[in-house]
């Protein structure tokens, strides 16, 4: 299966039986156009912002899956689990919505906007997925520090950072550089598209930047 960026924190995620797209964005909220043409199966939101729930520029009917629960669509598991947008309990931020995704056999596991480290109890639940969508950028979110301390936590065989500062969006939240430095792996290329199977998962820890053309 295929893992495409379409900017921020938002992926397309598409199996041989279904496709799913993460938290599609809002242009005006971000700073750059969402693709054309994107239809899915199952979309799934964090949270209300305008920069992560904009469901409605996403084709095909899709079911819509927003808040903590579990869910069977098309025959993909998803997990939605209950955390906050910053550290205080969702006073500032709100409450954020992170999902636990199984499709093709390939665990996955994206954050949204998560503000905090987890508690034990959340790292339960994500614990053991293979490919770990993590926010890096800080202000808003975990910053490099704390991201790497949840990559510690769940330890996934593929790291894919996002929801970070670039040259044309997002300017005040630190670049994906600074992560790659703080946990070591600068030398990471960004690539387009990244493709995995259960049977062909990295044995040792792996950082992808995925880059949206």
């Amino acid at each position: 299966m295929e893992i495409l960026p379409l900017g921020h924190a938002s992926f397309k995620l598409r199996g041989k039986q279904a496709t799913l797209v993460t938290d599609p964005y809002d242009e005006k909220q971000v700073g750059i156009k969402f693709p054309k043409h994107i239809d899915a199966e199952i979309v799934t939101i964090s949270h209300a912002h305008p920069d992560h729930n904009a469901a409605h520029l996403i084709g095909g009917s899709p079911f819509i899956v927003q808040g903590p629960g579990e869910y069977e669509i098309k025959g993909i598991s998803v997990i939605g689990v209950s955390s906050f947008h910053d550290e205080k309990n969702g006073e500032e931020r709100g409450r954020n919505t992170m999902y636990r995704i199984e499709l093709d056999g390939v665990r996955f596991a994206h954050l949204g906007d998560i503000g905090h480290v987890l508690s034990s109890a959340q790292v339960d639940v994500i614990d053991g997925v293979d490919v770990l969508f993590v926010p890096v950028g800080g202000v808003y979110t975990i910053d490099a520090e704390k991201a790497a301390q949840i990559i510690s936590d769940i330890d996934p065989r593929i790291i894919i950072p996002m929801h970070y500062g670039t040259d044309t969006y997002n300017k005040d939240l630190a670049p994906v550089s600074v992560f790659l430095k703080h946990i070591g792996k600068e030398e990471a290329v960004p690539v387009p598209k990244l493709t995995v199977s259960k049977d062909k998962l990295p044995t040792e820890k792996q950082v992808v930047v995925l880059q949206a053309s």
